[in-house]
């Protein structure tokens, strides 16, 4: 039985313990789901959750109409928090991609249709002024 402490560096993981190891998914099965469903991209081409990945390798991610870039710093299996994440993973994402993010993101908060959902506070309110005449 082999055991790896926290000092030894890995050659190579598997694609899906790394995506959740550096916290660009929450949980292992989501970032497995993502390899399953092809969102996960090295080299342009799309790769299974056990693809094993080594150092300096590209990945991209689509995520809905965006791409996130990463650089593999170190391969790592186990969770590390988010305040050292960054000594594994280079996020080489353009600056312009997560402009758009936050642009989409905005959108989306702010464009409610009349009558979907719960009503907002002063909806209710209004409702409640025209009921009590």
């Amino acid at each position: 039985m082999l055991i790896l402490s926290m000092n030894i560096q890995l050659e190579k993981v598997r694609v899906d313990k790394w995506l959740w190891a550096v916290r660009i998914f929450k949980t292992r099965s989501q970032a497995a789901e993502a390899c399953a469903r092809g969102k996960i991209f090295i080299d342009g081409v799309s790769v299974k959750a056990s693809r094993l990945i080594k150092t300096n390798e590209i990945l991209s991610i689509r995520r809905g109409s965006f791409t996130l870039v990463f650089q593999v710093i170190q391969p790592i299996e186990n969770r590390v928090s988010a305040a050292i994440k960054d000594q594994f993973c280079k996020d080489m994402t353009s600056a312009d991609e997560y402009e758009k993010i936050k642009m989409h993101s905005l959108a989306v908060r702010t464009y409610r249709q009349h009558n979907e959902g719960r009503p907002t506070k002063k909806e209710r309110r209004a409702l409640d002024d025209f009921l009590d005449w």
